[in-house]
């Protein structure tokens, strides 16, 4: 086991990833923990070539854990990010603050559902709406609510964003909305950043000329569904601060319009409040 961690290592380290140790650990040990023991040792290998390619090691693993719940990952829908844990805790804190016995909340942009996931896991009383366009994202988030067992309480829909929810009788009756859009212009995805759709889905990133596409439909088409009061949440990405801020006042339809920052100081998640009648 030590030589076949320590090669592993070694391979990992020569493709420059940081972590080599920590995720030649975390290799072996979901190698091992898939189909026969006697083929362990050569699925090891496979899959930390295919890190060392640059394929994500959540897509690797099959399997991440995001907020404490563990979720299945699959290519077709973007790998959960450590930095949209922020906007996962930043609604929770608004759902605890608003003393909503039974919160109704919608995942907007939902991937793999693992914000719906993580909110109905820590919010037992909740019921929650997620939906995403494409089939890739729309059969993982299916999986990771039966997986879990929350069917009861999370339902996928698919649609371009909030068609997917017609006729479901949620207009005026949504408390919170969380979206994680795709928030990177489309000319970096041509440049500087191309390198994320050699595995990850186009969908997951394209925030279309400026990056800020969605988070404007967003802001105006959620309306029949968040009744006064509730809120909106987004991932921003860095430097979208001011934008965004600006996004939600020219609606005039929001106030407590803020700013969360992570621990570096970095403005990664935008919220507003849906003005009272």
């Amino acid at each position: 086991m030590s030589d076949l961690l320590g090669r592993i290592a070694a391979r990992l380290r020569a493709a420059s990833i940081t972590d080599a140790d920590g995720e030649a650990r975390r290799i072996v040990s979901a190698a091992h923990a898939q189909g026969d023991k006697a083929g362990a040792d050569e699925r090891a290998l496979a899959m930390a070539e295919q890190r060392a390619n640059g394929k994500p090691l959540a897509y690797v693993l099959g399997r991440d854990t995001f907020m404490g719940v563990e979720l299945i990952v699959a290519p077709g829908a973007l790998a959960p990010r450590d930095e949209t844990e922020l906007l996962g805790n930043t609604a929770l804190e608004s759902l605890r603050r608003s003393g909503l016995a039974a919160p109704r909340v919608i995942d907007m942009c939902c991937g793999s559902g693992n914000l719906a996931c993580a909110i109905a896991y820590h919010v037992p009383s909740a019921r929650v709406w997620a939906s995403d366009l494409t089939d890739g994202c729309v059969d993982v988030a299916r999986r990771n609510v039966a997986q879990l067992g929350l069917q009861p309480r999370v339902h996928v829909a698919q649609g371009d964003l909030f068609a997917g929810f017609a006729g479901m009788g949620l207009e005026g009756a949504i408390d919170l909305i969380v979206c994680n859009p795709p928030y990177i212009s489309a000319k970096r995805l041509a440049e500087d950043r191309a390198h994320l759709l050699a595995h990850e889905p186009r969908e997951a990133f394209d925030g279309g000329p400026y990056g800020l596409s969605i988070h404007q439909r967003v802001i105006k088409e959620c309306l029949p569904f968040l009744r006064p009061g509730g809120y909106l949440l987004f991932e921003i990405g860095l430097g979208q601060d001011r934008q965004v801020k600006i996004l939600f006042e020219r609606a005039k339809v929001y106030d407590d319009i803020r700013l969360v920052s992570n621990a570096a100081g970095e403005a990664r998640v935008a919220q507003g409040r849906r003005k009272a009648v």
